[in-house]
C-alpha cells in the first residue's frame, strides 16, 4: 500500500520522548465509557441529551439548507453562466457559511481555534498542503465553519480528499461533489481497522489533485485514512500520502489537530452520538514546511497532532518547536546513528576476541 507506513518503522515519541509512550503506544483496553466516567467535566443526563438535541438539530438544518443554497450555483453551472472550477469555489463557500450559520444558530459545541497570529501564512497565504487528525463524523462540518478563523481572511480555497463511501448519503455527496473534492476508494472495514485501499483509484486520485493543484487549490489530508475510535490514546498508524503529494507538488505541509468531537459522536458505532461533552478545540500550526522524508513528516505528525488530540494542549513550547522546526528529527537521526554504530562496535569486540585466541594457537 504505497499510502501507508507502520508504527515499527516509524520513530514516535517512544524514541524521543519516553513520557507519551502510555497514550502513543499504549493498550486500548479501558473502555472510552470508563474514562468519560472518571471525568468531573462530563455533562449530566439533562445537559446530554439537550447537547444532543441541538447537534441532531443542526446536522438536520444542513440536510436541508444545503440542497437550496447549492441550487443556485447548480443552476449557474448547468446554464454555462459559470464554469466548474467557479461551481467549486462558490460552492465551498456556501458550505462553509451554511455550517458557520447554522452552529450559531444551534451552539451545541463550545469551541476553541488556536492560530499564531504571527503566522505568515494567515496574512499572505501560499499553496500548501493541509493535514488534520480525524476523530468524529462532525470533523468535515467543524472544519468547515471554522475555516475563516482557522486560515484567515485571505485563504485560499481547498479541495479535501474523502472516502468515496461518503457518497451513499445524498447530502454529503452533494457537496462533496460540488465543492470538487477527490474521492478515494477504501474497503468499509470498520473504524479502527487497517485501512484497504483500492490501488486502481490511486492514479485517478492523483490526476485529480495535481488538476486542482494547477486550478490554485490547496489540498486537504487525513492522513490516518478514517475517524480514530481512540484519540485519547494517539492517533491510528499514518499513511505518508501527504508527503507524497507535497513532494510531487513541491509544496510546504501545514498541520491541524482536532481535539473533543468524539466526545460528542463518536466513530465507534455502539457509542455513537453519546454527548459527553461540549469542549471542543481546534490547533493550527505555524510553520508549514517541506519534509525530507515521509519518516519524518509521520514522527511530526504523530508527535505534535497526536498530544494536542489526546489532550486538547500542546507539546511543551521547546519541544514543539524543535519538531516544527526539524530539529527533533534531526536529533533523532543523530541517536540512531549513533544506536548502529555501538551496535556494530559490540558485533566487532568478539571478532578480534576470536582472532586474538587463534593467533596464539598457531605461534604455540
Amino acid at each position: 500500500q504505497p499510502f501507508r507506513t507502520s508504527h515499527a518503522a516509524t520513530p514516535t515519541a517512544q524514541s524521543c520522548c519516553d513520557r507519551r509512550d502510555i497514550f502513543l503506544l499504549g493498550s486500548s483496553a479501558v473502555s472510552y465509557r470508563d474514562d468519560a466516567a472518571k471525568d468531573p467535566s462530563r455533562l449530566n443526563n439533562l445537559q446530554s441529551l439537550l447537547v444532543k438535541t441541538m447537534m441532531v438539530t443542526y446536522i438536520l438544518s444542513m440536510c436541508v439548507a444545503l440542497p437550496i443554497t447549492l441550487f443556485p450555483v447548480y443552476l449557474l453551472h448547468r446554464t454555462k453562466l459559470i464554469n466548474r472550477v467557479q461551481k467549486e469555489k462558490m460552492s465551498l463557500k456556501v458550505g462553509q457559511f451554511c455550517s458557520r450559520w447554522l452552529m450559531r444558530v444551534f451552539p451545541f459545541a463550545r469551541k476553541r481555534v488556536v492560530v499564531d497570529k504571527n503566522d505568515e501564512n494567515m496574512v499572505d497565504p501560499q499553496p500548501c498542503i493541509w493535514v488534520c487528525n480525524h476523530i468524529s463524523l462532525l470533523d468535515l462540518f467543524f472544519v468547515l465553519a471554522l475555516d475563516k478563523q482557522m486560515r484567515g481572511k485571505s485563504r485560499r480555497p481547498i479541495k479535501i480528499l474523502y472516502w468515496k463511501g461518503l457518497e451513499s448519503n445524498l447530502i454529503t455527496r452533494l457537496l462533496c461533489k460540488m465543492c470538487g473534492f477527490i474521492p478515494v476508494n477504501m474497503a468499509d472495514n470498520g473504524n479502527g481497522t487497517a485501512n484497504e485501499y483500492d490501488p486502481k483509484s490511486f492514479k485517478l486520485m492523483l490526476k485529480s489533485t495535481k488538476s486542482a493543484i494547477e486550478e490554485g487549490f490547496d489540498i486537504g489530508i487525513l492522513p490516518e485514512g478514517q475517524p480514530n475510535p481512540t484519540p485519547e490514546r494517539g492517533l491510528q498508524p499514518v499513511y505518508p500520502g501527504a508527503f507524497t503529494l507535497a513532494k510531487m507538488s513541491k509544496r510546504p505541509i501545514q498541520m491541524i489537530a482536532l481535539y473533543g468531537l468524539h466526545r460528542m459522536w463518536h466513530p465507534d458505532e455502539t457509542i455513537g452520538m453519546v454527548c459527553t461533552h461540549r469542549d471542543m478545540a481546534v490547533r493550527v500550526y505555524p510553520k508549514g514546511r517541506v519534509y525530507r522524508s515521509a519518516e519524518e513528516f509521520t514522527a511530526t505528525f504523530e508527535a505534535v497532532v497526536g498530544e494536542f488530540g489526546a489532550h486538547g494542549k500542546d507539546l511543551p513550547e521547546e519541544e514543539l518547536n524543535m519538531w516544527l522546526d526539524g530539529s527533533m528529527w534531526q536529533t533523532e537521526l543523530k541517536r540512531r546513528e549513533s544506536v548502529r554504530l555501538d551496535s556494530e562496535d559490540i558485533e566487532l569486540v568478539p571478532r578480534n576476541e576470536s582472532c586474538t585466541i587463534e593467533a596464539r594457537k598457531e605461534v604455540s
